[in-house]
């Protein structure tokens, strides 16, 4: 399995209640590891007995080096676009309310980092699914339009309207949107993505494919303890299921479940031991 986009560097608080602008509050534990939409989906998909490889951005700071050494303890191979670039890797800050996992969350994102490499189509002929995020536009188009020629699915983590979408949806099979996902017209399935599908957080997955039909599956109801990354190990769950999983149902089913284990278990990598039990092949 590849996935290609985006490694943060994620410093997590955990507190008893967020913050108001210009209070201070003392965190109840603090975690550090390697975060991002691709990233947390590597880190899933390897946890389910995937072998799931990371095409990224990360860089010659010490702080990358910390992404680098928390992927590949949890089975993640990285394959680094740019090893030399100088600066640090995106930062992203979060606050987690203890009682509900609850969560705040302030990020650079993919900022000004870039590669000047040519993109290698690497692992894309021996993967079974690609995930792409879009954070690194070059990146995502390079890597879908060689899975594409390759009759490899394609599924995209749509959390929101990136601009490289106007050219990268016309290579995705299947488009993972959260709920907040909105693009310009003409749709997604116009734009000859063949299968649809909506998170919701606690509420229903929505689904609809090209050739018009559509369902919605209820998300299990658990007890949230820390709901950051979430969406991204959903994501993760839901590539992995792609080659597992005969019908749009049961892989949304499957990521379901997988999610709402993540959501139960408290820190940004406890709940991996939790799922592995579910490896299926």
């Amino acid at each position: 399995m590849l996935l290609a986009g985006l490694c943060t560097v994620d410093v997590v608080q955990r507190v008893d209640e967020l913050p108001a602008p210009g209070e201070k509050v003392q965190s109840l534990r603090v975690d550090v590891a390697a975060g991002g939409p691709a990233t947390n989906a590597a880190v899933t998909a390897a946890a389910l007995g995937a072998e799931a490889t990371l095409l990224t951005v990360l860089g010659a700071h010490p702080l990358a080096a910390l992404a680098r050494a928390d992927l590949e303890a949890h089975g993640v191979h990285v394959v680094d676009l740019a090893p030399s670039q100088p600066g640090p890797p995106p930062v992203s800050a979060a606050a987690v309310r203890d009682r509900d996992g609850e969560r705040t969350v302030v990020s650079r994102n993919a900022g000004e980092r870039h590669f000047h490499v040519k993109v290698p189509l690497f692992g894309v002929g021996e993967a079974d699914v690609v995930l792409v995020d879009g954070h690194h536009p070059e990146l995502a188009l390079a890597v879908a339009r060689g899975a594409r020629a390759r009759d490899v699915p394609v599924v995209l983590d749509a959390g929101s309207w990136k601009p490289v979408l106007d050219e990268l949806l016309l290579l995705v099979d299947v488009a993972a949107c959260s709920a907040h996902f909105t693009a310009p017209e003409p749709g997604l399935h116009q734009r000859g993505v063949g299968t649809v599908i909506t998170t919701a957080g606690a509420g229903p997955v929505r689904w609809s494919t090209a050739d018009g039909s559509s369902g919605e599956v209820p998300v299990p109801v658990v007890e949230a303890r820390d709901t950051l990354g979430a969406g991204d190990v959903w994501h993760g769950a839901l590539a992995v299921a792609v080659t597992r999983e005969a019908t749009v149902t049961d892989r949304i089913r499957f990521a379901n479940e997988v999610a709402a284990e993540r959501v139960r278990h408290v820190g940004p990598r406890s709940w991996t031991t939790a799922i592995a039990g579910r490896n299926r092949t």
